[in-house]
């Protein structure tokens, strides 16, 4: 069966996302953790709202090294809008099988957000685990190299016990 992409997705999460960074007053609650891994760095994104209250933290690791430095938080955001402004996105369906790794030369972010601005009705809620691509022919090349060996979402929306979509 041929990958999903979940480039549409992706597209909305950015601007929510960007939005959350300079109009945190628009949202009455949010927990939201980002861990982004790209060209051998990482980038992790924490922040909480809870009870009026903001906890933050911005945090990095620059490639081949080992050490994690605190990161400001428009640099954090920049790196996670980056990545979700790529071409094309594929997601996995579930944890990685055991002794499987994902490819570095491709950027990966998980994202798990949950989140209600203020006068919604209800919270939503989203748990994934992206791969980014230039473009939709380097991610459906990339399916295909992996099949069998990642589990690739296959079928929209992904409403798994760990990783879903909007609910």
């Amino acid at each position: 069966m041929p990958p999903a992409l979940h480039t549409d997705l992706t597209a909305a999460l950015r601007p929510l996302l960007t939005e959350l960074h300079q109009s945190p007053g628009l949202f009455q609650t949010w927990e939201a953790h980002l861990e982004l891994v790209a060209a051998g760095g990482l980038v992790v994104v924490k922040s909480k709202r809870a009870k009026g209250l903001v906890d933050s933290l911005f945090w990095g690791r620059a490639p081949g090294s080992t050490e994690n430095r605190q990161l400001p938080d428009a640099t954090a955001f920049a790196a996670i809008d980056r990545f979700l402004g790529l071409g094309a996105h594929l997601a996995l369906s579930d944890a990685l099988p055991e002794g499987a790794v994902l490819d570095e030369a491709f950027p990966h972010c998980a994202v798990k957000l949950a989140y209600r601005k203020k006068g919604a009705p209800k919270a939503k809620s989203l748990s994934m685990i992206f791969i980014g691509f230039n473009d939709e022919a380097d991610a459906i090349a990339y399916a295909e190299r992996a099949e069998g060996t990642l589990p690739l979402v296959t079928s929209r929306p992904l409403m798994a016990d760990r990783l879903h979509e909007w609910r």
